[in-house]
């Protein structure tokens, strides 16, 4: 099952993609209690939005050996895990800013995970029960503030810096898939899933023993190497085998 957010007549709805033509609303998302309904609206005709509301989106870094490598960083003994500002969530299609602030700003092509139900101290056996479905993320990173702060908020949460989408997926496999980003169709960065150290079950019960995961909340599992500087004028894709594909347009932000 697809499940997207959009926006048609001024309205916005969750709803289930039929087929590539049709969509069918759902009184509120799956994970919140939602039902499908009748109602069928043209998908053409919709506008895409950010296919969660999450009350946090939950990072972890470093979890491919090459791209740890590739940035100078050891492997992490443990999952190293940082937030991303809600805030910063945009939609397949929507313009990644690039703030005035920074001089590296670059992509992070990304599995992401959608929890279905409140998740506290779960072990990796009852994890992936908790999970509702996967999609496409771009963990943009101001490379440059992310190297001065040490800390990572500030580099990972400027407005704009989490494309997400176009939809999830609830039926997907997320153990071995090909998980791709290209740039102006030129691709920069190429791997699978089953590279990664610390997969999705042991992802989300290490998190959950620190913090409660609530319905729509996002996990993202890190990024395969080859991440590189995104520059005014681009387009960058995150193809994900399976969940299709997440295209944004890159603009520089003009100072105000």
């Amino acid at each position: 099952m697809r499940i997207a957010r959009v926006r048609h007549q001024q309205l916005e709805y969750f709803g289930e993609l039929c087929d590539s033509e049709t969509v069918r609303l759902w009184t509120a998302a799956p994970w919140d209690g939602g039902q499908e309904t009748d109602r069928l609206i043209p998908f053409r005709r919709s506008t895409l939005l950010p296919p969660v509301t999450p009350s946090k989106i939950i990072c972890v870094g470093r979890n491919y050996r090459a791209h740890a490598e590739e940035l100078g960083n050891e492997v992490p003994v443990r999952p190293l895990l940082f937030l991303k500002a809600p805030s910063s969530l945009i939609a397949a299609g929507e313009t990644i800013l690039l703030p005035p602030e920074s001089t590296q700003v670059d992509h992070e092509a990304e599995l992401a995970v959608v929890i279905a139900e409140r998740t506290r101290r779960v072990t990796p056996e009852q994890a992936l029960s908790r999970v509702f479905g996967y999609t496409s993320m771009n963990d943009v990173t101001a490379r440059d503030i992310q190297r001065a702060d040490i800390q990572f908020t500030r580099g990972k949460s400027f407005d704009t810096f989490c494309p997400c989408g176009p939809w999830i997926e609830s039926d997907f496999d997320p153990s071995s898939v090909a998980i791709s980003l290209d740039v102006n169709g030129d691709k920069r960065q190429s791997g699978n899933t089953d590279e990664m150290i610390h997969g999705v079950a042991e992802l989300i019960s290490f998190i959950s023993q620190s913090m409660t995961l609530l319905p729509g909340d996002l996990v993202s599992t890190g990024s395969p190497a080859g991440v590189s500087p995104l520059a005014d004028g681009d387009v960058v894709s995150v193809h994900i085998e399976g969940l299709g594909s997440l295209g944004n347009p890159v603009a520089r932000e003009l100072p105000r």
